[in-house]
């Protein structure tokens, strides 16, 4: 389905393919003894030692490039990014990569073969639709997909993550609430699924005030976007995401520099499209439904005070400490109401918190989690798909500071520590039912969602951070695939 999107970047033949021959050290060194000594002699001339993510080529006749030597490293877990900085210093061509062990290079194995290929196309991003003529950056080097390779699947997770850099990536003044309800309804369409959105002052006919507040001061109205999907016989599966497409701080404004990548601030919503994408795509046995609430934190006459008291769509009220702690109030409408269907999981996704990115830098999500089970399988699949996450308490000792003093709860304690985790607390007070019993198993992540710097495979600008952990857990979970057609 996503072919076209990836044809510049991959092939099934080539005329004249250049053989990409990957290598560890240990593999390198038995190859030199069975190399020419025209190409021993290249090898030393350059110091071409085969170091993980480096590449050498060598010359043929008349000009030519003859073949490519690789160096990956011993731990196949970090080999994804290895192979993007490969490709990111080959020279234009088609490129066919194989195993070069010593003597006869073969063909790589399964893993190999989709990690290479996964490698080319995350390589291959490029956000450049504001850009015209020369200005544009090519992408010359094509890969001819390994035989073994899962097409299909490997081009669905680099659909997943194109889509959340894409979106992310989309200036604000052309991606604002209105704007990523289209996106999302186009995709419920390309999949059959139902898209409902509830907008402006219908939030408050329908019970969703927490949204309606935080959003009813922006010129493009406040809206909750609510996707289903799949065989209502199933497992429910709900993802959440926060969906603030521009955060300006509200009355509480922050400053030109803390408003500067403020468009990121829907990477939540971003997130749980493209898994939902995903998802979908391959058919999972599951009930999906997908929420979204979408605002811009703007300020205006109606905007919402600090120290306001609004009610929410549980029945708590939240008492305003800071306008520009948005996110959870926002959330706090949309789990309510994912959480009255009972699902057998239930995962959010936020940029929510400066405090998460002080305790864990900004290429680690933090990862909130109720339930043991949940967690263990998330960081497995972190593990195995090298997506981190890094697990963070929800620590009962600090639950008394999202105690309201004349509300219910409040957004923003009085204390500056354990931000991260004091939002998460927030936020499971939405989600926590009078009995342990009926409360659903509940990941929340706490990202960046953005590349402050370009890393091979890794553009500066949006990124999907978790996504291909969550995937791959609520994969391994509820099946590995599905022929069911999906009723609505």
């Amino acid at each position: 389905m996503f072919n076209a999107r990836f044809s510049h970047l991959i092939v099934r033949k080539s005329s004249r393919p250049v053989q990409l021959l990957a290598m560890t050290k240990a593999a390198f060194a038995g190859w030199r003894k069975h190399a020419s000594a025209r190409d021993r002699a290249w090898l030393e001339a350059v110091g071409f030692m085969a170091r993980p993510g480096t590449m050498c080529a060598i010359p043929g006749d008349r000009g030519s490039l003859a073949r490519v030597f690789a160096g990956i490293g011993d731990d196949p877990k970090g080999r994804l990014w290895e192979w993007a900085a490969i490709f990111e210093q080959l020279p234009p061509g088609d490129y066919a990569a194989m195993k070069g062990d010593p003597g006869t290079p073969r063909d790589l194995d399964q893993n190999e073969a989709e990690c290479a290929l996964l490698a080319r196309l995350l390589s291959g991003y490029r956000f450049d639709r504001y850009k015209t003529g020369s200005r544009k950056e090519t992408n010359d080097v094509r890969l001819i997909v390994p035989a073994l390779a899962d097409r299909k699947a490997v081009e669905r997770t680099a659909q997943g993550v194109w889509v959340v850099r894409d979106l992310i990536n989309e200036p604000a003044g052309t991606l604002g609430p209105t704007a990523l309800a289209v996106v999302a309804q186009e995709i419920a369409g390309r999949f059959k699924a139902r898209c409902r959105v509830t907008v402006g002052d219908d939030l408050l006919t329908a019970n969703y005030p927490a949204i309606h507040a935080v959003g009813r001061a922006s010129v493009d109205a406040p809206r909750l976007i609510d996707l289903y999907w799949g065989d209502v016989r199933h497992p429910k599966v709900t993802l959440v995401g926060k969906g603030v497409c521009f955060d300006s701080g509200g009355l509480g404004i922050k400053s030109s520099a803390g408003m500067k990548l403020m468009k990121k601030d829907m990477g939540g919503g971003a997130h749980v499209l493209a898994l939902g994408e995903m998802i979908m795509d391959a058919r999972l046995p599951i009930r999906l439904r997908i929420l979204i609430p979408a605002v811009e934190n703007s300020i205006a006459g109606n905007a919402m005070r600090p120290m306001d008291v609004l009610p929410t769509r549980s029945g708590l009220t939240i008492e305003v400490g800071h306008t520009d702690a948005e996110g959870r109030i926002i959330l706090s409408d949309a789990l309510t109401d994912a959480v009255s269907e009972n699902p057998a999981m239930l995962i959010d996704c936020a940029t929510l918190t400066g405090a998460a990115r002080v305790a864990l830098g900004t290429e680690v999500p933090a990862l909130f989690c109720n339930d043991d089970r949940l967690a263990a399988d998330l960081l497995l699949a972190s593990s195995q798909t090298d997506d981190p996450l890094w697990r963070m308490p929800l620590w009962q000792g600090y639950a008394r500071q999202v105690d309201g003093k004349v509300a219910d709860v409040t957004n923003s304690p009085d204390s500056g520590y354990g931000g991260a985790i004091t939002a998460a607390l927030f936020l499971e007070r939405f989600v926590s039912k009078s009995t342990p019993d009926t409360t659903p198993a509940w990941a929340h992540l706490d990202m960046m969602a953005w590349n402050t710097t370009s890393k091979p495979g890794r553009p500066e600008g949006g990124e999907a951070m978790g996504l291909r952990a969550l995937y791959a857990c609520i994969r391994d979970r509820f099946g590995k695939g599905s022929t069911n057609t999906a009723s609505q």
